[in-house]
């Protein structure tokens, strides 16, 4: 019997390709690790193995059909028992589960063509240690359903003291006044690849992103909200809980995000 599947004991990476080059590998691969090394599991491969199972994930997925945008998902957990047990059994090899994915087209910089979102506001009702990548997301999961249920998207998420934690399956960004925030990191909220790349990528252009809490006035007050991931990369919402954000259109701030973002995705 699989710990993963008894417990959702493990950790898991979605990486995204494009044209076969991966967008975030050296980030994606210690977050990886130090997953891993969190809940003590010790990691089954190196960086190098690694990379050749992603690349030939790739080399097998790539179709007419699916184009090429690929998400590579990269699943460890504690491996198997014979019976089931909270302990950590001891010196039992990982299980590993990898699979290729076709990723919808990544967004370009045009505010007419996009397709924002729209989203509901809920208060975070999961575990303390959001920062680790777990395969047991069932709180994720049910916030996500309850945003489906209301007809929206995904679902943002506000901790005991109404300040934005993160989305559901993605990082937020506010802009307010021509200026972008983002929660900082902590144990409430993904330390998102995405999120990282786009703070490295504005940067380098001389765009500067707070890393400050965002309080939910400021969320429902802001003239922009995106949402970051490694499948949508940086998203933007144009309504929080039937509420319009800004004009209710994607912003100006967001497509030039988005333009810098595309430069330097695949050189951090």
């Amino acid at each position: 019997m699989d710990r993963g599947f008894l417990f959702g004991d493990g950790i898991y990476e979605v990486i995204p390709t494009h044209s076969g080059k991966p967008v975030g590998l050296q980030a994606h691969l210690a977050r990886l690790a130090n997953g891993l090394a969190e809940i003590n599991i010790a990691n089954p491969y190196d960086n190098k193995q690694w990379e050749e199972i992603i690349v030939t994930l790739v080399e097998r997925n790539r179709t007419a059909q699916t184009g090429p945008y690929i998400g590579i998902y990269l699943h460890v957990s504690r491996g198997t028992v014979m019976s089931r047990q909270h302990a950590y059994p001891q010196d039992i090899p990982p299980t590993v589960f990898a699979y290729g994915f076709a990723l919808a087209s990544p967004p370009q910089p045009d505010v007419d063509k996009v397709s924002p979102l729209s989203v509901a506001l809920e208060q975070d009702l999961r575990w303390e240690r959001c920062h680790i990548k777990s395969t047991s997301l069932l709180g994720n999961v049910m916030h996500f359903e309850q945003g489906r249920m209301q007809g929206k998207q995904e679902t943002i998420l506000l901790n005991a003291n109404d300040e934005v934690t993160e989305a559901s399956s993605c990082n937020v960004f506010v802009v307010k006044d021509d200026i972008i925030y983002t929660p900082p990191l902590d144990n409430q909220l993904l330390p998102g690849i995405t999120r990282m790349l786009v703070i490295e990528s504005l940067s380098r252009e001389g765009m500067k992103v707070k890393q400050e809490v965002v309080s939910k006035a400021l969320l429902l007050a802001a003239d922009e909200v995106w949402l970051t991931s490694s499948s949508k990369e940086i998203t933007p919402v144009i309504s929080i809980a039937d509420q319009r954000v800004g004009n209710g259109k994607a912003g100006p701030v967001w497509a030039h995000a988005i333009a810098i973002f595309n430069r330097h995705k695949f050189s951090l």
